[in-house]
């Protein structure tokens, strides 16, 4: 994947603050054909995350879109597994990080 093409990369926050304009942000992304969302440069997270993430799927989903979400940060993967939905946004990074513990 190409990282001028990831327009995701530029996202460092994904908390309450700006959970809307993350939102709106992905959707753009994917109504341009985006379908593989880059979350390395994401540095700060709060449950809110969870829910964005969702959103994404969800609207990938409606749209036809396999949605991959890649390269989470350790506490994103685990506010995922926390609320029992880490196969819902990302299987990769689930099985990833469950490869890692056995």
């Amino acid at each position: 994947m190409n990282d001028a093409a990831n327009n995701m990369l530029s996202l460092t926050a994904l908390t309450v603050d700006n959970a809307t304009a993350a939102l709106e942000h992905g959707l753009v992304a994917l109504q341009a054909g985006q379908s593989v969302f880059d979350m390395r440069n994401v540095v700060a997270v709060d449950s809110a995350a969870v829910s964005v993430m969702l959103a994404w799927q969800r609207a990938a989903h409606a749209a036809g879109v396999t949605l991959r979400l890649v390269n989470l940060p350790p506490m994103l993967q685990s506010l995922t597994k926390l609320y029992g939905v880490c196969s819902l946004v990302s299987p990769e990074a689930c099985t990833a990080a469950e490869l890692h513990h056995h």
